[in-house]
């Protein structure tokens, strides 16, 4: 390699490739991806060491996601082709009615808990594909939230940010604010009484989250807090096997999760770009991300037209992708100005983690898992160590919106891990983001498979997200909305979305913008494992 081929590798990314033959992982900390080498290296299968990343981060990235909230996955077998889905999304509480929330739904606290479906999902996805009894799996987790970690420079950050909401509960203030003392980089962070509840569901399964001593503790400690969460509701909690969304794209074959996951709306924007030939236009350029904000927003105005409920109806559906409708969306984009979007005002889930495994036998996990927001309701139930969501703050009690308050029904969830298929290539990937997630998956997806950037490059590019109308100035109406982008993004760029009447602010450099994760596997004359993982959380990829 010349000097000059290696300052260009230099330049292009900021991390390398990680490469591998045996497994590989992405996740948001390296403590997590960790404890998924260490179950793989013990002959546990990707969903072992799905598991055992799940509830690590639940300890050493807690503000992101848990057993105390929700996620959906999909779940890969490279040997047969097949794919399938699984959803965890949570429940309304059945006492979350109208009435006994007059004064309107809560944002934060005990009030805005939903019943959490993690739990149930990752017990569903041991049954039946794992190998590793589930104390091996939790172990490292344990010891972690036990004996204590390293409190990031990301995690002091949210902290610090979130203080005033985590000293508002005793057992909050207990975990995350030890002695009354805001954690800094570097300091020890323990979390006995976590240990303690993920020691009991190591012995007893899952299911002790939602029926027995333990589910008790948890209701009664919400209840004591002014909650609705009662034994009955968790005992409704149910994780579903269902049938993923497919869609072609380019030769190439994309899944995602049905409804109500966002994968309906990224699965569109995709359709939409279809009709483009994007390679055209040069990688980062105006008129790229131009039309794929425009895309982006013609498919989230659709599915929201669309989304009658939580979940699209087939015929719905067919409607939704039929060929005719998507050439007139594509067809209605301005390639020399933006259109105004309105979105529906309600709260988005924007606290999210992603991650991806996949084993030597080629099986592949793709998880993306919420809180809902950040540090999610900002309640720990009381001597459960638990952290709980805030998904009944996506609700709303006028009864002709979406986003209606319905007891026992799923809470709204915008989470979309993603498979794409073909070309001797099978690709793994997720992003935190909340309702931002399809458009950070497309500008990822475009770049990958359009211009042939590695994993890490396409993950480390210059990001964007549009933010709608909605609730907003009239000034946001009467442009094409605001467009948020990290100060990376070329000038030459900036300046050419303004001329199309895109109101853009620049952020940081790196943002952020979501946090993506990303595992190809090639099989072109031998597998090998790629993996990639995002600079703008802890993020680590590992791979043998």
């Amino acid at each position: 390699m010349s000097s000059r081929s290696i300052a260009v590798f230099a330049e292009r990314a900021g991390r390398p490739v990680v490469m591998g033959r045996r497994w590989a992982i992405a996740s948001g900390h390296p403590v997590a991806s960790w404890a998924g080498t260490r179950i793989l290296e013990r002959g546990g299968s990707a969903i072992d060491a799905a598991v055992a990343i799940a509830v690590a981060l639940n300890v050493v990235e807690p503000h992101m996601s848990g057993l105390g909230g929700d996620l959906f996955a999909l779940v890969v077998d490279t040997r047969t082709g097949e794919v399938w889905a699984v959803d965890g999304t949570g429940l309304v509480p059945l006492e979350a009615t109208p009435d006994r929330l007059h004064h309107g739904v809560s944002a934060d606290g005990p009030l805005s808990v939903a019943v959490p479906g993690a739990a149930r999902a990752w017990e569903l996805l041991h049954a039946r594909w794992g190998r590793l009894p589930l104390h091996e799996l939790l172990a490292p987790a344990i010891e972690l939230a036990a004996d204590g970690f390293p409190v990031s420079q990301n995690l002091a950050a949210y902290l610090a940010a979130h203080r005033d909401r985590l000293s508002r509960y005793e057992a909050t203030a207990r975990t995350f604010l030890p002695q009354g003392r805001l954690p800094q980089p570097g300091d020890v962070l323990r979390q006995p009484t976590l240990a303690r509840t993920l020691e009991t569901l190591a012995t007893t399964g899952f299911s002790a989250l939602y029926q027995g001593q333990l589910a008790e503790r948890l209701v009664r400690a919400v209840r004591q807090a002014g909650g609705l969460l009662s034994t009955e509701s968790l005992a409704r909690a149910r994780a579903e096997l269902v049938q993923p969304l497919q869609h072609s794209y380019r030769g190439w074959t994309v899944w995602t999760p049905p409804l109500n996951s966002g994968g309906h709306a990224l699965l569109l924007a995709l359709g939409i770009l279809e009709h483009f030939s994007v390679t055209e236009w040069k990688p980062l350029s105006a008129d790229l991300l131009h039309v794929m904000i425009e895309a982006t927003k013609l498919a989230d105005a659709a599915c929201q037209r669309w989304a009658a409920g939580t979940h699209l109806t087939a015929p719905a559906l067919v409607e939704l992708f039929d060929p005719v409708r998507v050439r007139e969306l594509a067809q209605a984009i301005d390639l020399r100005r933006a259109k105004p979007h309105h979105a529906s005002g309600a709260r988005e889930p924007a606290a999210t983690t992603a991650f991806t495994v996949v084993d030597r036998d080629g099986l592949g996990i793709v998880v993306t898992a919420t809180l809902h927001e950040v540090f999610g309701s900002g309640f720990v139930a009381g001597d459960t160590g638990l952290l709980l969501n805030n998904a009944l703050a996506a609700r709303t009690l006028d009864p002709q919106a979406l986003e209606r308050l319905e007891a026992g029904a799923p809470v709204r969830q915008t989470s979309i891990p993603i498979v794409v298929s073909g070309k001797e290539r099978l690709i793994g990937l997720g992003s935190s983001g909340g309702s931002a997630q399809p458009q950070i998956l497309v500008h990822v997806l475009v770049h990958l498979l359009e211009f042939g950037f590695s994993p890490q490059e396409a993950v480390e590019l210059p990001r964007w997200r549009y933010r709608t109308a909605g609730r907003a100035a009239q000034w946001l109406a009467e442009t094409g909305g605001l467009v948020d982008v990290e100060g990376r993004l070329p000038n030459v760029t900036i300046e050419g979305l303004q001329a199309r009447r895109h109101r853009v602010q620049r952020l940081p450099r790196w943002g952020p913008i979501g946090s993506c994760q990303l595992v190809v596997r090639r099989d072109d004359g031998g597998v090998v494992l790629e993996a990639a993982a995002d600079p703008r959380s802890d993020a680590y990829a590992l791979a043998r």
